[in-house]
């Protein structure tokens, strides 16, 4: 009987070490793994699979050495091979930024997450910032086309990926890699909006919740209401099975959820300024980014881009008083039509 006793008396003090060292891991308030725990330890049953607590600690380290001191805010993009080939979206992508005006700087502050091994290497090769996101079982080695359950489960790994972001405590603008920068989106920014997000088609106001908005360019700020808007944002793919994360956006941009217990501040961005092949910044003066969207293949896509490179080219060569005057436009969608 005694021995019995110890036995049960052993199990016990095992069981209570483990469940002291697991908590003190999980719930030490400095490091980086604080936020991402104690959100993912509430939604762990929606969650398409959590980073491994090494992958948080140098996701963080890649942050910090990468955001903005003065807002703690990172540039994201994200990446597979299919994009990351020599002459490819990734090669445009970069280029904007150096030949944008005022925009060179923000390389310093861009973060690539590649998707799949091919990725990182190029991004590896070509970038200071990146950061390998893995998805065992899932091949997102290939052009995702849209709607395509590889296209689904990458839009929402990329929710996933942008909340934790979030409950590591930086802001991010995500751009996706098809989106051109031609000028600093800041000056653009609503300083008191939590959420931004720049459209399809743009209805005229930046408050408007029936704008079509578009999640390949956003600017997030860190806060309490982004983290619970985000993971509100991930479990309501369940909710709404078989749509991506734009369609679930417009689902719950008006739920009472977010607008009144949240009270999440939302802005969308005018297209004049965040335009697209959808609905072009007419006004190359003003343009800050233009977004290759409303096409479909990778081939059209970097047609198109390019083109946009040659008329930004051709626009900053004309002398500044024949810009300010300047009539001048874009020549795309042409494949992209």
């Amino acid at each position: 009987m005694a021995a019995e006793t110890w036995m049960i008396i052993r199990r016990a003090g095992l069981v209570f070490m483990i469940i002291s060292l697991s908590t003190l891991l999980l719930y030490n308030p400095s490091g980086p793994l604080r936020f991402f725990r104690l959100s993912s330890s509430c939604s762990r049953s929606l969650s398409l699979q959590p980073l491994p607590p090494k992958a948080v600690v140098r996701l963080n380290s890649i942050l910090k050495r990468a955001s903005m001191k003065n807002n703690n805010t990172v540039v994201l993009t994200t990446l597979n091979s299919a994009w990351a080939t020599p002459n490819s979206v990734l090669d445009l992508f970069l280029a904007s930024f150096k030949l944008g005006n005022g925009t060179r700087r923000f390389l310093r502050h861009l973060v690539i997450i590649a998707m799949d091994e091919k990725a990182y290497n190029r991004c590896r090769a070509v970038h200071r910032h990146c950061f390998a996101l893995r998805t065992h079982g899932v091949d997102f080695r290939q052009e995702a086309y849209f709607m395509t359950p590889n296209y689904l489960k990458m839009t929402w790994r990329r929710i996933e990926f942008l909340g934790i972001v979030l409950q590591l405590g930086y802001g991010f603008i995500f751009t996706d890699a098809d989106v051109m920068w031609f000028r600093d989106p800041f000056t653009r920014f609503f300083p008191d909006a939590d959420f931004q997000m720049a459209c399809d088609y743009y209805k005229g106001s930046p408050d408007d919740m029936e704008n079509n908005a578009n999640g390949g360019f956003n600017y997030v700020k860190s806060n309490n209401r982004t983290i619970e808007f985000y993971k509100f944002w991930f479990s309501s793919r369940e909710t709404y099975p078989k749509h991506h994360d734009q369609h679930v956006l417009d689902k719950i941009k008006s739920h009472p959820y977010v607008s009144e217990k949240l009270r999440l501040r939302i802005k969308f961005l005018d297209t004049a300024y965040f335009g697209g092949l959808c609905e072009p910044s007419r006004d190359l003066n003003k343009v800050c980014t233009m977004h290759a969207n409303c096409c479909y293949g990778m081939l059209n896509k970097l047609h198109d881009m390019k083109i946009m490179l040659q008329d930004w080219r051709t626009f900053n060569s004309l002398p500044s008083k024949h810009r300010n005057v300047s009539i001048f436009t874009w020549r795309v969608p042409r494949y992209c039509r």
